[in-house]
């Protein structure tokens, strides 16, 4: 199926054509990435090995990101409040909000993330993989901040619990 019609009636991707993009610390498995009408969706399960940083402090102007621990725990910055997710947790996370998200000290996580409205985002989750492999330059990281709604900001709190773990 082509998920980047502009309609469809349904959308599926089997696990074994699913594209994977790996890094050191976590794999990354792209399940759907659509611009349909009203938006679209992007959904992308992420496995986390112990020790893990999965993004740093950042923003989305225009998608609300929901995230769902299939298992593990995965440490959870909203705004300037640090939580634990556990396996079955959900959070969705509005636009405009600062966040960030790493593998909870001493465990492992693998979550589900979905970002609606969406936009074509496995360029930008593949540019990860590139980067964190140390493949890509970082600064096209920062280049890409407009074009995949991803805008970084620092964040103390953030930079103290990484620290602490």
């Amino acid at each position: 199926m082509d998920s980047k019609n502009a309609e469809f009636t349904a959308l599926l991707t089997r696990a074994s054509q699913a594209e994977t993009s790996a890094d050191p610390s976590s794999v990354m498995t792209l399940l759907a990435d659509t611009d349909g009408p009203g938006g679209g969706f992007t959904t992308y399960r992420s496995t986390f090995t112990e020790g893990a940083v999965g993004a740093p402090a950042h923003f989305h102007t225009k998608a609300t990101e929901l995230f769902f621990v299939i298992s593990g725990s995965l440490q959870v910055l909203v705004s300037d409040e640090i939580t634990v997710l556990n396996a079955g947790d959900f959070l969705a996370v509005p636009p405009h909000t600062p966040h960030a998200f790493a593998a909870a000290p001493g465990r492992e996580a693998d979550v589900l993330f979905v970002f609606t409205p969406g936009m074509a985002r496995f360029d930008y989750l593949r540019l990860l993989g590139s980067v964190m492999r140390g493949e890509t330059d970082p600064k096209k990281i920062a280049e890409s901040s407009e074009r995949y709604d991803n805008h970084y900001v620092d964040s103390p709190v953030w930079r103290e619990a990484l620290a602490a773990s």
